[in-house]
């Protein structure tokens, strides 16, 4: 499912315009990377839980040259699906 197929979804169901749709969509998706950046785990019943994962520094290979070299450590989004998604899901 592609993001315009989402807004379709959501203004069908919510019974609105697309254009409100995609608003709506635009504000949610820009809610929760702000509470991202800002280091906020953003929980949503039923759904999932969206924070940020520490990656800790590690030795890694160029591909191109072979030369090992160190990578540093970063963060990284991570998603972890609800339990009713996930019995959704497996139905």
């Amino acid at each position: 499912m592609t993001k315009s197929d989402l807004i379709n979804a959501i203004a069908e169901k919510a019974n609105c315009t697309k254009k409100d749709a995609a608003s709506a969509l635009e504000a949610t998706l820009a809610s929760i990377s702000e509470a991202l950046v800002k280091g906020e785990k953003v929980s949503i019943t039923g759904f999932g839980t969206f924070e940020i994962r520490e990656r800790g520094e590690k030795t890694c290979k160029n591909p191109r040259t072979g030369e090992t070299m160190v990578c540093p450590p970063s963060k990284a989004p991570g998603f972890k699906a609800g339990k009713s998604l996930k019995e959704a899901v497996n139905k």
